[in-house]
């Protein structure tokens, strides 16, 4: 049996701790077909009915299920998937990895499907086989400004971290920040901070300055290992709004960094920097509230 075909399986483990027998029955007989099938056609099909079967709803995995899951495939976060999703990865899996033809159908359902289809697909990148020739395949889903289908490769996502380049890297977390989703849920963001992008972040809230925009409050996470005399004065600048969430931003980013002539900044803020101490201010609790704010 296929090492994809029998991981697989999981996912059917997934299903069956929220869903129907009526789907259940469904996605088995379509697997079956997929699995004894010579053609793409029976996963293109299927792939589109399931959304018939299964709900557009995030699943709970149990604590011993996710444990499983993560020892197959670490950081993989199912938490966030639909089951929708959960049930599409079911059935690609299902495909047999005969590379050629394998590559010819997976483009297929990438170029074709709606949107719905490329989130599942993007997401379920890392359990995938191949996993080196999909890099091009996830830098090209970041172009699109369609946040559904960005979020799926950008958030909550292991594979970014792993696989891509510095420079494209960069790229996808300063259009995070463009297109102001939740930094916070980048996985590995903090082990792949660097320079470039610290001075791009930089840049970038000097424009939106300049405009008279606000700038997203995470942002700053990302200068915290580069802080020195030149990123000392945009904290400051950021410390003078009359926005907490801001002044958060900037006391942590002082807070965490090495540059001790920064560390006075932060004598007028002892609250703030209590609430650090204590874990209740954090670069996810300023995410998440910042999110709030923009609904």
């Amino acid at each position: 049996m296929d090492k994809g075909i029998e991981n697989s399986n999981m996912f059917y483990q997934l299903l069956a701790e929220s869903c129907e027998e009526k789907s259940l029955k469904w996605i088995q007989i379509q697997a079956e077909k997929i699995e004894n099938s010579t053609e793409p056609n029976a996963l293109f099909l299927a792939f589109s009915q399931a959304s018939r079967y299964f709900k557009k709803e995030t699943c709970s995995p149990s604590s011993t299920f996710e444990a499983k899951l993560q020892t197959q495939y670490a950081n993989l976060e199912v938490s966030y998937w639909t089951l929708l999703q959960i049930a599409r990865t079911y059935l690609v899996l299902k495909l047999p990895f005969e590379k050629e033809k394998w590559f010819k159908t997976i483009n297929q359902l990438f170029e074709t499907g709606d949107l719905y289809e490329q989130q599942a697909l993007f997401a379920a990148l890392p359990v995938l086989p191949f996993q080196k020739e999909l890099i091009p395949r996830a830098i090209d889903g970041l172009r699109t400004n369609i946040s559904l289908v960005f979020d799926a490769i950008a958030l909550n996502n292991p594979f970014p971290a792993t696989y891509f380049p510095e420079a494209n890297w960069n790229q996808m977390v300063l259009k995070a920040i463009f297109m102001q989703r939740p930094l916070y849920r980048i996985q590995k963001l903090e082990s792949r901070r660097n320079l470039a992008l610290a001075d791009i972040a930089r840049d970038f809230a000097h424009e939106r300055w300049a405009a008279g925009r606000d700038v997203m409050p995470e942002l700053w996470r990302l200068i915290v290992p580069f802080v020195n005399e030149s990123f000392q004065k945009d904290l400051e600048k950021v410390l003078a709004t009359d926005d907490l969430l801001q002044v958060k931003a900037a006391v942590l980013a002082i807070q965490e960094s090495d540059f001790l002539p920064a560390k006075t900044l932060i004598e007028k803020y002892p609250e703030i920097v209590k609430g650090i101490q204590k874990g209740e201010v954090t670069w996810e609790s300023i995410g998440s509230e910042f999110q709030r704010t923009r609904v």
